[in-house]
């Protein structure tokens, strides 16, 4: 079959729009969702690129996108952080099955996503990063928005990526698609280097043409590659687990991006082994299960602590085991032994664990095999549900609606979350990310609904909440997103709800506004330090006499309703949980983008029960924080140092 002579950027296009995913890698929900665009064994692997226009892309990849756009959607983002953003929040609706591609211009429109890419990065999501660049031949440098480097004039701002990309790439000749693109699709659908590609575009070569293989551009089907476990690892693993009498399991997110939902639940109810979840793991064990001992760590509950101390071989299953997980690993007894079930070797073996690299799902299934009849002692499966009472009735007290409907004491996190959990139902999934809501969420949110819930806390991002539920929403068309923010973040980053308008998909979003940065300020008190720069009410302004502080001083008030609104928003401002319930069924049957903001308790939290480690000054002329320092130490004293 003769060549086809094409553009690079109309191969990079038309490669794009050929690669698929098996339909029987999705999960039920988003293999029924996508009926419309099946061929019956497969859906496009891309679901769409987000692109803002400028130099560097509109002039050869605009056209492209435009000719390819009802196979290859192009949706236009109020920002480039956002979009990208909204890709990852993509890709963890759709279990990493499906991705989505962002471009950007040279310049602050690349740079603008190196953001976004960290959160892919460490939060193990593929995207796709399409950022144009200066001109390889370099005659009419420096460009519109070049940074110079003068010993080295091969650098641009595209280099930046390279810290934050599990691939990277910059394409001098057109040729050079035909390996980086695969390449760059491999890396983003690898099970255990998953994370996000980077192939620049400079400009000569975006338009520059080659006769490339007709075969390049035919549709290729991927399947989720599934690695077992080696025989010896397996038996070690098994061998220390039938050894246990006090056995726990920790789920995280590589469960949910496994669909390994079912095999977990099976595997605890045979072995009578409690499970804790991280962040990234919530809602891949049901919540009302007796062996359900809530979230681990320092967003967790002290049920879910108390167990994870108490025991004596812990497998923890797809999770990186993260500062917020493991209390900056001060949660865990010294003598515990760990199994790494993860399809990562890096972190399969973190901490001396025993490593079982393989996927989740074919590991749980040949770790029960292996294991046999086993099953944890009674005393030990009965504390567990001692212990997990106490954590719902703790969190049933913090998020029970306020007595009467009162107006004069503000609504907390617990009860918003309490509130949004109980208007929920097998439809609802819900986002947040950052600040004090991730804490409260993944306590309150206590559904039996498999994959219902994203927190982005891999890298913590304040104004990924509503970007994310653009994404997801877009993802899971069917399904109710909720966005759950607070002020700060929608300060932050508030344009998506635009594009959530602009491109039809419309989502619900929560605005707690408790004055500002609140759970910094907890954590700046807590460490002894003075409130500064945290709350609106302790910030500087400028006086005629000078720059002074507020001293308490009322700050200016944002009227997040009516913002929302004149981007076209249904919104309203809300007082009592009553009226956020209310205001949630109406949002519920709305088929426009709401947001409800009402004010929240600055100063009230939930409580988990573990450390984390943060600096502190050694020495300080402040007493407060010589007693932090001296706290600090004291709560260090039990952290696990590597074995």
């Amino acid at each position: 079959m003769a060549d086809i002579k094409l553009t690079t950027a109309g191969a990079v296009v038309r490669c794009l729009a050929a690669q698929r995913i098996a339909l029987d890698d999705l999960d039920r929900d988003a293999a029924a969702q996508l009926a419309t665009v099946s061929d019956g064994e497969s859906v496009p692997l891309f679901g769409g690129v987000y692109a803002i226009f400028g130099h560097g892309n509109v002039t050869c990849l605009g056209p492209e996108l435009r000719r390819a756009r009802h196979e290859l959607p192009t949706w236009r983002g109020q920002n480039e952080q956002g979009m990208a953003l909204a890709g990852v929040g993509f890709a963890r609706a759709m279990r990493r099955r499906r991705i989505m591609a962002a471009t950007s211009s040279i310049g602050p429109g690349a740079t603008n996503m190196v953001t976004a890419a960290a959160v892919a990065h460490a939060n193990r999501m593929p995207l796709l990063l399409l950022s144009g660049d200066t001109f390889s031949h370099r005659l009419p440098d420096p460009v519109l928005q070049q940074v110079e480097h003068f010993g080295d004039p091969s650098t641009t701002v595209n280099d930046a990526f390279r810290s934050v990309v599990r691939f990277w790439d910059r394409l001098t000749t057109p040729e050079q698609v035909l390996s980086s693109l695969p390449n760059a699709v491999a890396t983003m659908l690898d099970p255990a280097d998953c994370g996000p590609a980077f192939i620049g575009l400079p400009q000569d070569v975006q338009a520059q043409t080659y006769s490339f293989p007709h075969g390049f551009f035919e549709p290729v089907v991927h399947r989720m590659r599934r690695p077992r476990p080696d025989r010896r690892e397996l038996a070690a693993a098994a061998a220390a687990l039938a050894a246990a009498k006090r056995p726990l399991l920790i789920s995280g997110g590589g469960v949910r991006w496994s669909m390994a939902e079912a095999e977990l639940r099976s595997f605890a109810e045979r072995h009578g082994i409690p499970v804790v979840e991280t962040v990234a793991g919530r809602t891949s064990f049901p919540s009302s299960h007796a062996l359900a001992c809530g979230p681990v760590g320092v967003t967790g509950c002290v049920s879910a602590n108390a167990m994870a101390g108490a025991a004596d071989v812990i497998v923890a299953v797809g999770t990186r085991l993260g500062d917020f997980a493991t209390g900056s690993w001060t949660v865990f007894d010294h003598a515990t032994t760990f199994v790494g079930l993860n399809t990562a070797r890096f972190d399969a073996t973190k901490h001396g664990s025993l490593p079982l690299v393989a996927d989740a799902r074919e590991g749980l299934v040949e770790l029960d095999s292996a294991v046999g009849d086993y099953r944890a002692p009674a005393d030990w499966t009965a504390r567990a549900e001692t212990e997990t009472a106490q954590y719902h009735a703790y969190i049933d007290k913090l998020a029970a609606p306020e007595a009467g409907g009162s107006r004069t004491t503000l609504p907390t996190y617990a009860q918003v979350v309490g509130a949004v959990s109980r208007a929920a139902d097998e439809r609802t999934y819900v986002v947040t990310a950052a600040g004090g809501l991730p804490g409260e969420t993944v306590n309150g949110w206590r559904s039996d609904v498999e994959h219902s819930f994203d927190c982005e806390y891999g890298y913590s991002t304040m104004g990924y909440e509503i970007s994310g539920a653009w994404g997801a929403k877009q993802a899971l068309p069917e399904r109710d997103v909720i966005a759950l923010i607070g002020d700060g973040s929608y300060l932050m980053m508030n344009s998506d709800l635009y594009s959530s308008l602009l491109s039809g998909h419309p989502i619900t979003v929560v605005v707690c506004d408790n004055g500002g940065f609140a759970v910094i300020n907890r954590l700046q008190r807590a460490q002894g330090g003075e409130p500064f720069n945290n709350f609106l009410v302790d910030t500087m302004t400028q006086t005629p006499s000078g720059t002074v502080d507020r001293s308490g001083a009322a700050p200016l008030h944002v009227d997040f309703a009516a913002h929302a609104a004149s981007m076209g928003c249904a919104s309203e401002t809300v007082a009592t949980i009553a009226e956020l319930e209310a205001a949630l069924e109406r949002a519920s049957a709305s088929e426009r983008t709401c947001v409800i903001v009402l004010a929240t308790h600055p100063t009230s939290w939930t409580e988990g029960g573990a450390a984390w480690q943060v600096g502190v000054p050694e020495t300080s002329d402040r007493p407060e924080i010589a007693t932090a320092a001296a706290e600090m130490a004291e709560a260090m004293a039990a952290q696990r140092r590597g074995l």
